[in-house]
């Protein structure tokens, strides 16, 4: 489980396929305290580290995760958003995440506003995810709150500090994205189609 609270960029070094896996390595300031079989968010998705090595962690993602993320369209280079796994005991800043992408989703729009920024995005409602106003979205890992919700769009107000500390200033129009609805929200609209 996770917060949605980036906790570091890491960089990708290394992309390497192997049959229909996509080996990550990602140099980042927490990768030498990282051990074998931790999981770590990766731009929202819960990967296990196979290895460290000199500044940099490796972790896999499958084909089946390779399908539902956007991690298949990285780079070298490549800013990623990194989080470790929430500590029984600690504040959740954030909202529970589970590191578990519904679908991505495509940036529409990225307006400035005078030292902050708003983003449009848009999604697949036909998966039955649901966005309410002024809930929980988590987006690449960061965790989020949604408004103007209308349909499949929705947006999201990114204050400085966010923008300059995760990966979303690299988010353009046409982007792809990764989006986690709201677990609690999810398992209500399961509950409803049952009664």
């Amino acid at each position: 489980m996770f917060t949605g609270i980036i906790e570091t960029l890491g960089r990708v070094v290394e992309l390497k396929k192997d049959s229909g896996n996509l080996d990550l390595v990602i140099a980042s300031p927490i990768s030498n305290e990282l051990k074998i079989d931790q999981s770590v968010s990766h731009n929202g998705v819960c990967l296990t580290v196979v290895e460290v090595k000199d500044g940099a962690h490796r972790v896999t993602a499958i084909d089946e995760t390779l399908k539902k993320t956007n991690l298949g369209s990285l780079q070298v280079g490549d800013a990623v958003n990194l989080e470790r796994c929430m500590q029984i005991g600690g504040r959740l800043d954030g909202h529970i995440v589970q590191g578990h992408v519904d679908q991505t989703g495509t940036c529409l729009a990225v307006e400035e506003q005078e030292g902050s920024w708003l983003f449009q995005f848009k999604y697949a409602p036909s998966r039955n995810n649901l966005i309410v106003e002024k809930g929980s979205i988590c987006i690449n890992g960061i965790s989020l709150t949604a408004f103007a919700a209308e349909g499949d769009t929705f947006k999201v107000a990114i204050i400085p500090y966010t923008y300059q500390h995760t990966n979303i200033h690299q988010v353009v129009k046409g982007a792809g994205v990764n989006l986690e609805f709201d677990v609690i929200g999810k398992y209500v609209a399961r509950m409803m189609e049952f009664s």
